[in-house]
């Protein structure tokens, strides 16, 4: 089987759209739906992480009681607070009622850092994915295990969704022992592909990125010092800031999870192997994105 390896020369033959002079509407806007009493952070980093990767505009929806303080740590974003659940939580009733209205004006909408799997998660994707489905999607963290259920209403977005499992999160999702995943994971993430019909991005020591149809990618790897809370909120929302400028799914994914490792990479080298944070990766996105435009290497 032909494998692509996820090389800054084989992105370049993927070249992610050029920004043009204009609005920052034309870079496209990006609802970021997470966070919780407990973790309001996953929704910072994430929202944070689009704006870096390029997106013209944020919008985070989270619960009420961080709403304000994510404001103000975001002022680039408008930020709606939803009622919140008696476990801290979205509740799905108050979100339900505003999401659709919100996704239809969004070019991406990344839903699930900070969310815990289960019937609100479940709840919540629910009542986006028929509304975003002329929006590019991200499904991350507590969203992805309830996923199987909803496969046909993924596959109707057309391959513009791309879902983000570490092992544990993909064994829930095709009902499988972690270990089986962690022994297999490219046929894990092909078996999810071709359920969903979505792009997945198989995060890992080594991650693999498989569409429905074309040759999987893999990467390297950033280094260990990538392992660390809140990385993968940032990942997802590099993914979804070059989905809304633009960029194709599979694309996407393959220069998000390229941009994501080459700065735990650089981090690596200033800081050390382990001991760096999320924020801190989110910070390099734009230096590695400028290196290539100018043709260095990264």
């Amino acid at each position: 089987m032909k494998v692509n390896h996820l090389t800054l020369d084989r992105l370049r033959e993927l070249p992610l759209p050029i920004p043009e002079e204009g609005s920052k509407e034309q870079r496209g806007t990006v609802l970021v739906v997470g966070g919780s009493a407990e973790v309001p952070g996953a929704a910072f980093l994430a929202g944070v992480a689009t704006l870096r990767a390029g997106a013209g505009r944020l919008r985070i929806a989270t619960v009420e009681s961080a709403a304000s303080a994510m404001a103000l740590a975001v002022p680039e974003a408008r930020v709606i607070g939803f009622t919140e659940t008696e476990e801290g939580g979205i509740d799905p009733a108050s979100a339900a009622a505003r999401l659709p209205a919100l996704a239809e004006r969004c070019n991406a909408i990344l839903i699930g850092p900070g969310l815990s799997a289960g019937a609100t998660a479940d709840a919540l994707v629910h009542s986006l994915l028929p509304a975003g489905a002329s929006s590019a999607l991200v499904l991350d963290a507590g969203v992805i295990a309830g996923l199987g259920a909803k496969a046909g209403a993924v596959r109707s977005c057309g391959g513009r969704a791309v879902i983000t499992p570490h092992a544990g999160e993909m064994a829930r999702l095709l009902d499988i022992d972690r270990s089986e995943v962690e022994a297999n994971p490219l046929a894990a993430a092909q078996r999810a592909a071709e359920t969903l019909g979505c792009v997945v991005i198989m995060k890992g020591a080594q991650s693999w990125i498989v569409a429905p149809s074309g040759a999987p990618w893999l990467y390297g790897g950033g280094g260990v010092g990538l392992a660390t809370s809140g990385s993968g909120d940032v990942l997802a929302g590099i993914v979804a800031g070059l989905l809304a400028r633009g960029t194709e799914s599979t694309t996407a994914a393959a220069w998000g999870v390229y941009l994501h490792g080459q700065a735990g990479r650089r981090l690596a080298e200033r800081v050390g192997p382990v001991g760096f944070l999320a924020r801190e990766i989110i910070d390099e996105v734009p230096a590695i994105l400028r290196d290539v435009d100018a043709g260095h290497s990264s």
